[in-house]
């Protein structure tokens, strides 16, 4: 019973990092930070918020991404969906963002390199 307790809180403690190990990456979204979100950013990322998308600046995506938060300030994030490449050299995360004007659908795909994790894209869809 012991070890069953154990192992589910593992699996627990594993699900909850999710996003590839970064559970920065949602409390950014959570917080309305796209400052600290920009932490994973190269000098140039993908954003895609309702159809509209383009390849931005890092302080482009910033301030895309804040104004984004700003008019839709998130309730809750749930992870809906993670897979990886065979090589695992990329991956993404598929969840869902409750916010005060309704719910969105979040994509990002990740790009792993040497002792960093950069975002290649980001994607709010309503």
């Amino acid at each position: 019973m012991k070890k069953s307790i154990i192992t589910f809180c593992l699996l627990l403690a594993i699900k909850t990092l999710s996003i590839a190990g970064n559970p920065e990456i949602f409390n950014a979204i959570m917080s309305g930070n796209a400052e600290n979100l920009s932490k994973y950013f190269e000098e140039s990322v993908e954003v895609c918020i309702n159809n509209s998308q383009e390849i931005y600046s890092k302080q482009d995506a910033i301030q895309v991404i804040q104004q984004f938060l700003k008019n839709n300030k998130p309730v809750s994030i749930k992870e809906a969906h993670q897979g990886a490449s065979k090589n695992s050299n990329s991956k993404y995360t598929i969840a869902n963002l409750q916010t005060s004007s309704g719910s969105y659908r979040v994509y990002i795909f990740i790009k792993n390199h040497p002792n960093k994790t950069i975002i290649q894209e980001i994607r709010f869809d309503k």
